[in-house]
Order: structure tokens, then C-alpha cells, then sequence
């Protein structure tokens, strides 16, 4: 038997995060993983999905040159088809081609074992894969999430991709059916419909990104129809089948079925927790099979086993596993710290992006909280003017009795990353009377904050 510090079971961006400093600072420590070291982000998810909404862009922006004053004439884009075929190379070569051996070369010259497996445990303290046994004093779950997949009747009887198959082919369907309206789908729709697809996005809440307030669900709604793409909200799917013609049909409570030559499925990611012998260490998941961690992220009632990223099912980005990585690393090292999820941002990354940070209105009435609001509208900023880009809004929400931001959403160019500011603020627990004092450079996006900061200030009296 090998014996081990530390055992992090899934390389994804937590465990790689994990594994990858502990074993720097002279610890030993092992690494499992069955698939790739890096998990899902670098090769099927994140980088190739803002890539593919990277060119989409570009081919957007290239259609309105003339408009921009790039050009005298409208410029030949050739067929969509063979450009969604230029995208998803250029796609695949910055997803290395979904092969992970930078990253695995990285993890091994940092002094990590990695061990390629899917590991069990058999009992507290040892590990086993593929009949390899590794003992370990400190255990860290970070197996992250798959793509969930819905119990529709006559599912099983037609050709549908997850997230992941969806950014792995090379070809683009003439037609899509999005089933999700959260981030995942909102961002697939813009990708389709830039390249010519006929795009449904079929959502069963009343709005898009339900998550987020009303007015930032309808603007998301206006960025995909602008963008080209349909969306059906309060849809609810009774069944799929497959079309006469090919491709699937969908079938609803209410309203006509649509048919479209490829489902994709963009319903939310559920964590991976079985098969890991976690209940020979009395660990049981939770409803949704995320792992309850306390404010250090160690498993609840286990003292030596922590979790971090999707499998906790607390902030599932690419960013909130880092963070967690970050926490459980300073834990085992005992510098005692807990996590602070207040300031985590929450980002869909169309264009214009979404993005928001901190509590909604709704939420922060349920807490209690006297609150007070204010809206921008950014279509009348110089800046996006200048850039020609689509307009947007910016809503705040502030707690009276503290006069402190608490939570911002925007929905306007650029917000993905102007929301840091409000991040900051609302974890620096910053008064709205200096964030009234902030100089922004003009002009920006940033200056959006300026009118609603005066108001709330206004408000406090």
C-alpha cells in the first residue's frame, strides 16, 4: 500500500488546484482521475464555448462593418455552415483537441502522483483504483458535475447532445432545440443562431436565467431574439419523438410541438458523488447528491475530508471551485479560513453578457433585509454609443440599515467584467457614500454605477 497526505479524488479545476499546490509546499499527495486533469472546463466547457461565442461575434461584427465605418461595402461572409466549421477548428485547437497532457505534465512536475482510475474508497483512510491501494490522512472530494438529463418520456428514443457533445462536433445542425434557459442554453442559443441555425430556446420558468430578477430575464430574452433565436418560456415538455423527416420533436403541455434536427439538452449539471464509496464513511449526499460542506469546506461531521467545486453544489463555476480550492488548501495547511460566498460572481457570457453578484431583491426581502433599488439603462452611455453595441441594464440593490450594496445585476456590454466592482464592494461591506466618490474614466461601462449609486444615496436620506 502507498500511503498519501492527501488524496484528491477528481482532477478537475478544484482537485488540479488542489493536488497542484499541496504537492508544491512539500506535501505528498495523490491525484485520481478516470478522464482528463483539468475536468471539464478546458476541453468541453468553458474555453470552447466562449471561443465558439467569440467567433460568432466576430462574424456578427463583420456584418456591420459598413455600419462601424470598417468598411465601404458590405463585406462577403461566405456560407455559415463552412464558418461554423472554421469556428469549431479554431475551437479545438485552443481545447488542445480535448487532450489534457499539459495539464498532466504540469500536475507531475509540481511532485503530484496522478494515478489515472476511478477511485473508491474502501475504508476510512484508504483509497482503492483499479486494485491499487493509496492510503491517505486527508481527503478531498472534487469530482465535479456531469450534464443532467431530464426523465422525458421517448428521451431514450432519439439522438440528443449534452453541453458536452454539443461542443465536440464539428458540423452545425440547421435547426436547435435548447431545452434550458439558464446559462448554459442562453449562451448555446447565440452560438447556433450566429451561424445561421434556426434556434428554439424552451425554458419551463416564466423567464430566462430565472435565478436572476424579472427585468434581467427579459433582457436576456431581447439579446437572443436579437441574436435571432426564439424563446418559449413556460414550456412544459411532455414527451420527445423522432420526427417524420428526421431530427425530434417536442412535445408540450401547451401550445404546438417543435420540431428541430438536434436536441440539446442545457438543463442544469448534477454532481458527481456516486460510485466513490463515500457511505463507508457515513457520508450521504443531499437531495440534488452535492456533498453539505461546512463554512471550511470539510464534508460535514468529518474532520479529515473536505470538498470543493461542483460536488458541493454551492457555486458551480469554473471560479467557485478555485475558491474552494483555495479555502480547503488553507485548511489542511491550518490557516483557518472560511469561505465568503456574498461576492461570487454569477456570469452568462453572451453578448452582451449578463452578469451579477451579491443578493436579489427578492432574496434579500426574504432575508429581511430593508431594501432599497435602483436601475440604469445603458443605452444612453457615451461608450456605448462609440462601440455601436447593444444597450442594456443595470439594477442595484442596497440594505438600508447598514447603507451597504448588497447586490447588482446587469445585462449590458462589457458587464462580465465592470460587475467586479460591485463584487468588491459588497464583500469590502463598502458605504454607498464612498462608492459615490468613485471616480470611473469616460468613457466607459463602468460609469453605468454612477447615477443609481447617487440614488440609493438619495434614498438613505
Amino acid at each position: 500500500m502507498e500511503n498519501f497526505e492527501v488524496a484528491v479524488l477528481g482532477a478537475g479545476s478544484a482537485g488540479e488546484y488542489v493536488a497542484g499546490d499541496l504537492a508544491t509546499a512539500g506535501r505528498s499527495v495523490a491525484l485520481v482521475e478516470k478522464l482528463r486533469v483539468g475536468g471539464e472546463c478546458p476541453f468541453v466547457s468553458c474555453v470552447p464555448s466562449k471561443a465558439m461565442l467569440r467567433s460568432a461575434e466576430a462574424r456578427a461584427d463583420a456584418g456591420r462593418l459598413v455600419d462601424l465605418g470598417g468598411a465601404a461595402r458590405p463585406v462577403e461572409l461566405g456560407s455559415a455552415a463552412a464558418a461554423f466549421r472554421t469556428a469549431t477548428a479554431r475551437r479545438d485547437q485552443l481545447a488542445h483537441d480535448r487532450h489534457d497532457d499539459g495539464h498532466a505534465e504540469e500536475a507531475e512536475r509540481r511532485g503530484v502522483t496522478l494515478i489515472r482510475g476511478r477511485g473508491q474508497v474502501v475504508s476510512p483512510g484508504l483509497l482503492e483504483v483499479d486494485g491499487r491501494q493509496l492510503g491517505y490522512l486527508h481527503l478531498v472530494v472534487a469530482t465535479g458535475s456531469e450534464p443532467a438529463v431530464p426523465p422525458i418520456t421517448g428521451l431514450d428514443t432519439v439522438a440528443y447532445w449534452t453541453s458536452d457533445r454539443a461542443l465536440s462536433e464539428p458540423d452545425r445542425p440547421a435547426s436547435v432545440a435548447i431545452l434550458g434557459g439558464g446559462p448554459i442554453g442562453c449562451e448555446f442559443a447565440q452560438i447556433y443562431a450566429g451561424f445561421g441555425a434556426a434556434v428554439t430556446v424552451i425554458e419551463s420558468m416564466p423567464r430566462l436565467v430565472s435565478n436572476e430578477p424579472p427585468i434581467i430575464g427579459a433582457a436576456m430574452a431581447g439579446v437572443l431574439h436579437q441574436a435571432g433565436a426564439g424563446v418559449r418560456l413556460e414550456a412544459k415538455v411532455t414527451a420527445v419523438e423522432a420526427a417524420p423527416g428526421g431530427g425530434t420533436r417536442i412535445l408540450f403541455e401547451d401550445g404546438p410541438p417543435v420540431e428541430a434536427e438536434r436536441l440539446i439538452l442545457a438543463v442544469g449539471r448534477t454532481p458527481v458523488t456516486g460510485g466513490l464509496g463515500l457511505d463507508r464513511l457515513g457520508i450521504e449526499p443531499d437531495a440534488r447528491g452535492a456533498l453539505e460542506v461546512d463554512p471550511y469546506c470539510r464534508v460535514r461531521g468529518h474532520q479529515h475530508v473536505w470538498a470543493a467545486g461542483d460536488v458541493t453544489g454551492i457555486a458551480p463555476y469554473t471560479h467557485g471551485a478555485d475558491y474552494q480550492a483555495q479555502v480547503v488548501l488553507d485548511n489542511i495547511a491550518d490557516r483557518r479560513r472560511k469561505a465568503d460566498y456574498r461576492s461570487m460572481p454569477r456570469v452568462v457570457y453572451t453578448r452582451p453578457p449578463m452578469a451579477s453578484v451579491g443578493m436579489t431583491e427578492e432574496q434579500a426581502t426574504t432575508a429581511g433585509i430593508d431594501v432599497l433599488t435602483a436601475t440604469a439603462d445603458l443605452s444612453g452611455l457615451v461608450r456605448t454609443n462609440t462601440d455601436g453595441a447593444q444597450g442594456g441594464t443595470l439594477i442595484l440593490v442596497a440594505d438600508r440599515d447598514r447603507g451597504v450594496l448588497i447586490g447588482a445585476a446587469a445585462v449590458g456590454p462589457g458587464a462580465d467584467d465592470w460587475i467586479c466592482e460591485a463584487g468588491l464592494a459588497i464583500r469590502g461591506e463598502v458605504p454607498l457614500a464612498v462608492l459615490t466618490d468613485v471616480v470611473h474614466p469616460f468613457p466607459t461601462y463602468a460609469q453605468a454605477y454612477e447615477q443609481p449609486l447617487r440614488d440609493l444615496a438619495a434614498q438613505l436620506g
